[in-house]
């Protein structure tokens, strides 16, 4: 793979460009970056920088950029070429059809996260009715994307988010006013370390990456995303024994508990939460077949 300081941006100049000729070449330079989707990404850059959606970017198909625009994408590419996330170029990242703000203090919510969400749905169904009035806890919130997620399904439903970070938490919040869902409160603390149940559910998308495979991991998570969302202690269990050792006193009787994991990691998370007396279900796979959800419920 070429470096990315290898493949020239667009800059503003002599030569006049429309959209269209910006939009192909800036393809081709990001495909030969190596960056796994060169041409939904050249869209949404260009986009970010011309404020245009994308209706009204085809729309500008023919038009010629002046020199402004041109600058302005030419600055927005050279940190997509340096491996910078597009989530984090534009500030928003769309999760459950949610809109979320990020930034550089949460994690980009990932598709395969809806995973959590899903499972989670499937288990108030069999337990209960969505109008009941339940309590969700979300550990280690990030920008708030699983808790807003089911919000947003469970419409009688009151979440507790918390987070280490501040910065994330006050990420949360903001996403929470700018999407109506005010059934929420945030807590700066370790997981579950300063919560009081008792919660019907319980999720959690938590530090998973052992410690020393996170250098290995690609630029757009190891240089961007926050080590404190990453790094889950020396073989990345750390705060899945946490969560373990706190759930069965926060769960109210039959409540539910679901965790994200990384992939290999669910025969040793279902056994963590087994010894805390829970009772884990068969792990379910996200759309690339890993298994991605595990969900425990508490007896009555």
């Amino acid at each position: 793979m070429p470096p990315a300081a290898a493949a020239p941006a667009p800059s503003g100049g002599a030569t006049a460009h429309t959209v269209a000729e910006t939009r192909r070449t800036l393809t081709a330079q990001f495909c030969a970056a190596g960056i796994d989707s060169p041409e939904l990404d050249a869209r949404l850059v260009i986009g970010h920088a011309l404020d245009l959606d994308h209706a009204a970017l085809a729309a500008s198909a023919a038009r010629v950029l002046g020199s402004a625009e041109d600058s302005a994408i030419a600055a927005l590419a050279r940190r997509r070429l340096a491996h910078e996330p597009v989530a984090r170029i534009v500030g928003s990242k769309e999760f459950w059809s949610l809109n979320l703000h990020v930034d550089a203090a949460t994690l980009v919510p990932r598709p395969e996260t809806e995973t959590v969400v899903e499972a989670a749905l499937a288990a108030i169904d069999a337990c209960w009715a969505r109008t009941r009035a339940l309590r969700i806890a979300d550990l280690g919130t990030g920008s708030g994307a699983i808790l807003l997620a089911l919000l947003s399904e469970l419409h009688n439903a009151f979440g507790v988010g918390s987070d280490l970070s501040p910065r994330a938490l006050a990420v949360a919040r903001d996403n929470a006013r700018r999407l109506g869902l005010s059934r929420a409160a945030y807590v700066a603390c370790d997981m579950a370390a300063a919560l009081r149940g008792p919660f019907d559910l319980i999720v959690s998308n938590p530090p998973y990456i052992s410690s020393d495979d996170i250098a290995g991991l690609p630029p757009e998570v190891r240089l961007f995303d926050p080590r404190l969302a990453l790094d889950g202690g020396t073989d990345g269990l750390d705060s899945y024994r946490a969560i373990a050792a706190s759930a069965p006193a926060l769960l109210a009787p039959n409540g539910v508990i679901v965790v994200e994991l990384g992939a290999g990691q669910a025969e040793a998370v279902a056994g963590l939460l087994e010894a805390a007396g829970l009772a884990p279900s068969p792990p379910q796979p996200d759309l690339s077949g890993v298994l991605r959800a595990l969900v425990a419920k508490k007896g009555p």
